[in-house]
Parts: C-alpha cells; structure tokens; sequence
C-alpha cells in the first residue's frame, strides 16, 4: 500500500509551489492520480481539490480568526472602554472599586452595553490594549494635587532662583526612626519553608534627622525620644556652620517644623538660613525620604541590632559611608519623582 503525504503538515510556501505543479501537470495530459505520484504522494482528492482553484489564487489561507471576528465588542466600543478606564478610576463612574481590576472593567462593560463578559475574556481585553497589572502608587488621600503642581510649576522654581541670586546651598530635610525588630531584607529557602530570623524581645529605636543636597552632601543628627525645636536648631546651627554660605532648608509641615519658638529663632538668623515647606502630605517630592529607604535597607540587612547603641551604631555607619559616596546619593534625584530637585 502506498503512502500519501499529509499536505496539512507542509509549509504553506510548500503547498503554494505544489498546487502550481499540479495545474502545470495537468495541462501536459497527467491524470490526478499521476500529478499526486508526481508530488510526493499528495492524495488523488487534494489533487482535485487543488485543480478547482483558479490559477491566479493558489495561496494558502492563513488557519485562525481575522483580526476582530467574533470579538463581543465592537472597535468603537473597545475605543469607549479603553478611554474611559485611561481617563477615569472606577468611583468616579459609580463603580464600588479603588483601581481598575478585570472584575471592575466587567462591570464598566454591563453598565455602558448591557454586554456579559467572563473575567478571563476582559483579561484578554486589557492585554491587547497594552495594560498591565501594576502595584499602585500610594498618595495621601488628604494630599492636594493642586499644591503639588503649583509647587513644581511655581514654587520650587522661584526657591530656586532666590537661591541662585543669594548663592545659597538648598537642602532637603526630614526626620525618621529606626527600630531593631523591622527585617526588610529577604532570603532564599526551600519553597514553602519560611526562612526565620531571630530578633531581640526587648523592642529598641532610635531616630534621626537628616538633610541632603542634589550635590550629594549628607548632614544627620541621631537623637533618643521625640523631635522637639531644640533639636532641630542644633542640627539647622550644624548645617550652617560646615555649609559655609546660606543655607535654604526645605521641610515638611511636621508640626515642629512651625513652631513659634523655632520661627523665633529663624528670623534671628535669617541672614544664615531660610526655611521652606512642601505641600502637606508629599513625602514623594521629599529627597530625603529616598535616603530615609537606603538607610533603612542597609540598617535592616545582615545581622540584626540586639541592642540600642549596635542599633545606633549601623545607623552612624551607614550615614558615615553616605558621606563618603555623594555620587550615590545623587542618583537619588534621577527618580522621576524628585528629577525635579537635581
């Protein structure tokens, strides 16, 4: 018994150039059983069926849907839903959802087209309008996004410029606190066996305030207890004195930071240094938070502090090797964030 070739398993370009030969075939008086012995072994049927296509369309179709059949929703309509969710978060269109999950954008499709879709299918959806699910920013619900915009478009620029005309040296401050039994690095382990780090029972902290320049300069003070305007003078007299020249010190609005006897003490010293605020609830437009994450991810890493003076000795050395890197901390201001800053 002869074999015959499964044509459905050659190359399109393959079959193209067979089905040709064939009708060459046949006008030189071969019968379709010799045009398949000819072939190949191509069946005597798929050679008739090949002889019944018109000589000016002897392609092969491509197998699978046309781009857009069968889809439930129409092109217009992909175009109203897409922009919809680009344009818009889900409560604003009475949707009980924070973000956009496919569960959310179901429930946008029902409501704008009476139109059902499987979660799945919507998934589908989403990939080919080219998103994809992504952890969120987190942004103060009290934070104004006016202040924010009105301080990089207005603010910060005039800061700047003042700063230029005084030659003084800005710096970006801010407070934060350390504890010996926060671990933020992560290590390997057998899947499904939580690797454990053994930390002190007795809970010790210690807190810090720093300040940065976009040239890489690193000031901190560490101190016990809570911030109080005592100690933010100290550490404002220490910048002024290894800084040289002005100092334009921008804070947040911790309530310290506007304190009577700390506004006292600037307009003694106004010829020395100027105090600025960012918008309340901005950490982000804040430099020094990204040198508050370094130093936690250092302090946190390798051995853990047993005790209040280790613990404060990783937050000195740490900062110390701060000072000795200024390119490091200049990176900081490439994030896109505080790009505004360098």
């Amino acid at each position: 018994m002869e074999t015959t070739t499964d044509t459905r398993k050659l190359p399109r370009e393959v079959i193209e150039e067979k089905r040709r030969m064939a009708h060459r075939l046949l006008m030189r008086g071969f019968t379709r059983a010799e045009i398949g012995q000819e072939l190949g072994g191509v069946h005597p049927d798929t050679i008739g069926r090949w002889l019944k296509l018109d000589t000016t369309n002897l392609t092969v179709n491509r197998g699978g849907r046309k781009q857009g059949e069968a889809r439930r929703l129409s092109a217009d309509q992909e175009k109203h839903i897409r922009s919809q969710i680009i344009d818009k978060t889900p409560d604003q269109l009475k949707l009980d959802y924070v973000l956009w999950t496919r569960k959310a954008v179901c429930e946008l499709i029902e409501q704008e087209f009476k139109i059902q879709l499987p979660v799945r299918t919507v998934g589908d959806y989403l990939k080919r309008w080219g998103m994809t699910p992504q952890k969120p920013a987190k942004r103060a619900y009290e934070q104004n996004p006016k202040a924010v915009q009105q301080w990089l478009d207005d603010d910060y620029p005039k800061i700047k410029a003042q700063a230029k005309r005084e030659n003084a040296e800005i710096y970006w401050g801010d407070e934060t606190g350390m504890r010996n039994d926060s671990q933020h690095e992560r290590g390997y382990a057998p899947k499904g066996k939580t690797p454990v780090v053994r930390l002190n029972a007795n809970r010790t902290s210690t807190n810090m305030i720093s300040a940065v320049t976009n040239q890489g300069k690193v000031r901190f003070k560490i101190f016990d207890g809570s911030m109080n305007t005592d100690i933010l003078i100290d550490f404002c007299e220490r910048i002024i004195k290894s800084a040289g020249r002005k100092v334009y010190l921008i804070l947040d609005n911790l309530r310290v930071h506007h304190a009577k006897v700390f506004k006292a003490w600037q307009e003694k010293h106004r010829a020395d240094i100027a105090v600025f605020y960012l918008p309340s609830y901005s950490p982000e437009l804040n430099p020094d938070e990204y040198l508050n994450c370094d130093l936690k991810a250092g302090v946190h890493s390798g051995k853990p502090a047993r005790n209040k003076e280790k613990l404060k000795k990783k937050v000195r050395s740490h900062m110390q090797m701060l000072q000795k890197k200024p390119g490091r901390v200049r990176k900081y201001f490439i994030h896109k964030k505080i790009a505004y800053a360098a």
